[in-house]
This record gives C-alpha cells, sequence and structure tokens, in this order.
C-alpha cells in the first residue's frame, strides 16, 4: 500500500487544537538554553565552525571525534546516510519514523520494508535478518538496516543486545535514537556501553527534548569509517552556529541531568495515560518508552478518529502514513494528567456516541 512518507505530526496540528501530534517536548527551549542561542548570534557573521560541538558530542558518549559528525537535525543524517552508502539492498524496519526510507528512495534505492507485527507487541525479531534467512531481496540480504529504538510511533524499546544482533558482515546498521534521551537512563542505548561500533551509525536529536524543532539540530556518532563518507557528501556548513552552539549546551552535564529528570517526568505521565486508555477500553502499543503512546482506536469502528477528536478540540497523528499502520492506529503525545484525561473523556465520548 502507497503511503505519504513526507507526512509528519506538525500537518495534522491547527489553530485552537490541543497538540498532542507533535512529540517535541517544550514550545520553546528553556531560558538557559534560548540565552546561549541568542549569545551565538553575535558570531553570525563568521562561517559556522563544528569543532567545539564535534568534542562536546565526543566527550558526551566517550568515543574519538572522528566518530562523531553534527547535523541539521536527524533528518539531514538520513539523506547523508543515503547518499553517501553504497548498498544495494537497504532494508527498514516497520512501522517507523518514514524520513529513512523518504531520503533513500529519493537517492534512487530500492527500499524492503520488514513490517513488525502488532500482535506480536510491534518487537524486533534479529532472527529476521540473519544472513541466508529470506529470499536475496528480503531481510536477510540486506546490506543496509535502519532501525528505530525507541522506535517511533510504537514507543517500543528494543533490547540492545537484539538490536545489536542486527549486524552482518557487509552490512551497515543505522539506529534512530532520536527519543532515546527521553528514556530513563538512556536504557538500551547502543552508545555509552563501550560497545564495537564497527559497521553502525546512530543518529540522535536534539529537537525533541530541548525545544528546538526550529533550529535543527542532531549528530551522528559511529563507525569512524562511516562517519566519514558521510561527511564527505554534507554540504559546507550545513549545521549553523547557533545550532552548533546549542549542541554544546545540550551535551552538557547539567543538560544531561535536566534531560533525565524529563524522562523521569514523562515516564509518571505517560504510566497515567496509558492507565487511563486501558480502562476506557483502548489498547497501546507494546509497553512504550517514549513521550508518545500508540493508539488502536478499532473500537470505534474502521475509520480515522482524526475529525471527530478535532471537532472536540484535541489533534493527534494519523497513523495510515506509517508502512504497517492503518486509519484506526493513532500516536497521541504524552502531556500533563489533566491534559490526558480530558482526551481519553473525548475518546470515551465518541465511543458511547457510536455504541448508542
Amino acid at each position: 500500500m502507497s503511503v505519504d512518507l513526507h507526512h509528519h505530526g506538525d500537518r495534522d496540528v491547527a489553530a485552537g487544537l490541543v497538540d498532542l501530534a507533535v512529540n517535541v517536548r517544550l514550545p520553546a527551549p528553556p531560558p538557559w538554553l534560548a540565552d546561549v542561542v541568542a549569545r551565538s548570534l553575535a558570531d553570525l557573521g563568521r562561517y559556522p565552525d563544528a569543532t567545539a560541538a564535534t568534542e562536546a558530542v565526543a566527550a558526551r558518549h566517550g568515543v574519538p571525534v572522528e566518530a562523531v559528525l553534527p547535523t541539521a537535525g536527524g533528518a539531514e543524517a538520513f539523506t547523508l546516510v543515503a547518499r553517501a552508502l553504497d548498498v544495494r539492498r537497504p532494508s527498514v524496519v516497520h512501522p517507523q519514523f518514514t524520513e529513512p526510507e523518504a531520503a533513500l528512495r529519493a537517492a534512487g534505492h530500492d527500499v524492503h520494508r520488514h513490517v513488525l507485527d502488532a500482535a506480536d507487541g510491534f518487537r524486533l525479531d534479529p532472527a529476521a535478518y540473519r544472513a541466508g534467512g529470506r529470499s536475496r531481496t528480503g531481510a536477510g540480504a540486506a546490506d543496509l538496516v535502519v532501525v528505530g529504538n525507541p522506535t517511533n510511533p510504537t514507543g517500543v524499546l528494543h533490547p540492545r543486545a537484539d538490536v545489536l544482533a542486527l549486524r552482518a558482515p557487509g552490512r551497515t546498521l543505522v539506529v534512530d535514537e532520536a527519543f532515546m534521551d527521553a528514556v530513563p537512563g538512556e536504557a538500551e542505548s547502543v552508545l555509552g556501553h563501550g560497545e564495537d561500533l564497527d559497521g553502525v551509525l546512530v543518529l540522535r536529536s536534539l529537537t525533541k527534548t530541548w525545544g528546538l524543532a526550529g533550529l535543527r539540530t542532531g549528530y551522528v556518532v559511529g563507525d569512524p569509517a562511516l562517519v566519514a563518507r558521510l561527511r564527505a557528501v554534507q554540504p559546507p556548513w550545513s549545521v549553523s552556529t547557533p545550532a552548533l552552539a546549542a549542541t554544546v549546551a545540550c551535551t552538557s552535564d547539567r543538560a544531561s541531568a535536566e534531560a533525565e529528570a524529563a524522562a523521569l517526568a514523562f515516564r509518571r505521565d505517560r504510566a497515567v495515560l496509558v492507565a487511563e486508555l486501558d480502562a476506557a477500553g483502548f489498547a497501546v502499543a507494546g509497553t512504550p518508552a517514549t513521550p508518545f503512546v500508540l493508539v488502536d482506536t478499532s473500537p470505534l469502528g474502521p475509520a480515522s478518529v482524526r475529525e471527530d477528536l478535532a471537532a472536540r478540540g484535541f489533534a493527534v497523528r494519523r497513523g495510515e502514513t506509517f508502512p504497517g499502520l492503518g486509519p484506526t492506529w493513532i500516536r497521541v503525545a504524552v502531556r500533563d494528567v489533566a491534559t490526558s484525561r480530558a482526551f481519553v473523556s473525548a475518546l470515551s465520548e465518541l465511543r458511547s456516541r457510536r455504541v448508542a
């Protein structure tokens, strides 16, 4: 089934609606971070220099600077991967963020989709990617595998061992960890455990946790040889001076402590949202570990409930533009407890009206 790979949650938001469609934690960066960005404006007359940001990320994750590449958000990183690496059989694990596949297709690649099963909680089975385990055009033959962890939109956090088990000789493993800093302790991250990163690229975004979606800042950490190939095709000065200053600030000890506190708060608020949905008869995909949950609204019928929810003041992320999902799935951002309860109340009202 054809889907719009370029559809993202911001297109599901409209004026006057409570925004549950976009996964950015803050409407604006915290004051201390906004000050850092503001001070960087004094340097706009000079071309950007990524040295300090590269060193800060390397120190944050305990890797050499050769293993780091700052990028203009995660989206640029996916484009660099698609353009820089000589791959013939790329495979993307779905449902997940659609930009990796979109970037690969834009670069002329024929992309294999490996779709996880809702009945199995959208859990990853590394056996599907064992060499020779599938047809020559299937998962087992892939020379590039892209997987999200924790995954957008399912919220599933795959065990680190399962993610790394996707590696194979001659294969590049790309792990999208855009939401890993929203997981307490960054549990199951490929980074920070002294792992060998040969053949591995880990992509991080700083936009979600820090309210920087409009600034576009992120980075890649991984195999230095692969990072060098990405760097070779990255346009000069593609990461702005303010974005580089924000990268330094967001990888500091202060930022790490603040992100951890936010992750713990998300876990508490998410537990309330999941419990409220369960009590109302709506299943949540898997065991979410993210600042959003994927909700099955099929008890309300086969059609999307987005318009009905919008009529009640709530914007949610549609599911049908994610390969492997359909219109009864919606992604819902975790907000404060009062907002979550009001949202579930709106869903319950829809159910009572449809049953009546």
